[in-house]
Parts: structure tokens; sequence; C-alpha cells
């Protein structure tokens, strides 16, 4: 039987206290004086704390399309819970620019909040396969990063997701993009950040059928089933981002 397919994204937002650790702020400064001190507009990764991680888990005949955890659940849970999906399931992993960005992000905040995730790290040692397939190795297949590998592995030809999922027809970025997120957490807005990043990787999942298509591994019997699977599938969920996502997949095809 094939791997699981694990479809993911996380969304971020600036860590306050490593940036009052390492700058010496009190806590007499508020948030978002603290993050306008760093004078970055983009901050390095390892201070970009973990708010949300979205996840599209493909198995036999099932979909399943949600955020880890609940609003409330603090950064190294959904840390945990992700890698524990990979130590479980061996899926085979699916993101856009997730060799670029997510990844690195949660290599460095699992390390801060001692998470384990051993078959994650797995290169070979105790399994023989990994160690021509693993998910570290930029070429290798356990983890394939859509984005670099459409590009050729070249930065200046990447392609953002919103674009490419609109030319392809599907419904592209709802509600927000990235750069809005610290301003919707500040609000209190994180079930909203939680539904964007859904239907972020239902964007990404699409790509990947297209591209399963694509690379002569789907039929076009095959990509016309899945896609119809999954359109049901977000038919049958609960959120009010779902039926405006689904509403402008119909306007563009």
């Amino acid at each position: 039987m094939a791997a699981p397919v694990l479809v993911f994204d996380i969304e971020t937002v600036p860590d306050v206290a490593g940036l009052r650790l390492l700058n010496d702020i009190g806590p007499e400064v508020p948030d978002a004086t603290v993050v306008e001190m760093s004078e970055r507009e983009f901050q390095p990764l390892h201070l970009h704390r973990v708010v949300a991680i979205g996840c599209l888990m493909r198995t036999a005949g099932k979909f399943r399309v949600r955020c880890l955890g609940e609003p409330g659940d603090d950064e190294r849970k959904l840390l945990q819970e992700f890698f524990d999906i990979v130590e479980k399931s061996t899926p085979q992993l699916v993101s856009w620019n997730g060799g670029g960005f997510d990844l690195q992000v949660l290599h460095y905040r699992a390390l801060i909040n001692r998470v384990s995730a051993s078959r994650y790290w797995e290169t070979g040692d105790n399994r023989q396969e990994f160690r021509w397939n693993n998910y570290l190795g930029r070429y290798h297949s356990r983890h394939l990063d859509l984005m670099d590998l459409l590009a050729l592995y070249t930065p200046r030809a990447s392609a953002r997701l919103d674009d490419l999922a609109r030319l392809c027809g599907f419904p592209g970025k709802l509600g927000m993009d990235g750069s809005q997120v610290w301003d919707a957490y500040q609000a209190g807005r994180l079930p909203e950040i939680r539904d964007y990043c859904e239907t972020d990787i239902a964007n990404t999942y699409l790509v990947y059928c297209r591209f399963q298509l694509f690379r002569g591994l789907w039929t076009p019997d095959e990509y016309e089933a899945e896609i119809e699977a999954f359109r049901a599938h977000l038919e049958s969920l609960q959120g009010a981002h779902w039926p405006q996502f689904l509403s402008r997949w119909q306007v563009a095809q």
C-alpha cells in the first residue's frame, strides 16, 4: 500500500518572548513594541513562533483536513503532534516552500521546545530504506516541496501558491496572507488564522493532484476522480471558510 500523503503548512508570529530574552527587554514593554524594536519586517526563522499547523492527510479512501490541536494549545503541543503523525504513519510529506520555510521553522522551534522526532530524522542508521530516501535530503522524495521542485531548485523561478492555484482553476488564498497573520493574532483572530491555514493546505493538495497528472502517475480519469472525491469531502466539512472556498472554486471552474 502506498504511504499516506500528508500536506502541511504552518502559520507563525514573532516570538516575543525570544525577542525579549535576546534583547534584554522587560515585561513593561508591550508585545507590539517589542516586535517594532527589532526593526525587522520578517524575523529570522528561529524567532517565528508556530501558532497553527494545517494538515491534510490522504489515506486509502479517506481525507482528513484540520489544524492540529485547539486554539488554546501551546506551541510545544502543536509541534509534538505534527512529528508524532510522522512517527506513526511515515507519510509522504507535501508542502509549498516547506523546505525553504516551514520545515526550517519547525526544526528550530522543536529544538527550543524539547520535541522528539526520531522517524523524521532517520537517515538509514535504523531503517535501511531511509538511507536513499529520507525527509531531510533536498532531492529525496519523502518530502516533496512542490515550489522548490517545479522551479528546479532555482529560487528566482519560484511561483506563489496563490498565483499557481488560481491559474490552475483552483480557489487560491482566502481571507488573508502570511503578512497579515501577526496583526490578526494580536486582534485575537486565531480561529481565522487556522481557517486560512486549512484553505492553504487544500490549495496545495489540489496543485499536488495536478502534479500527479503532470508526471504521469495518475491518468486523466484518476485525476478527475480524486478531484471530485476531494470536493465532496470539503462539502461535508463544518466551517464558514469551506463554502467560500468551494464557491470560488466553482467560479474558477
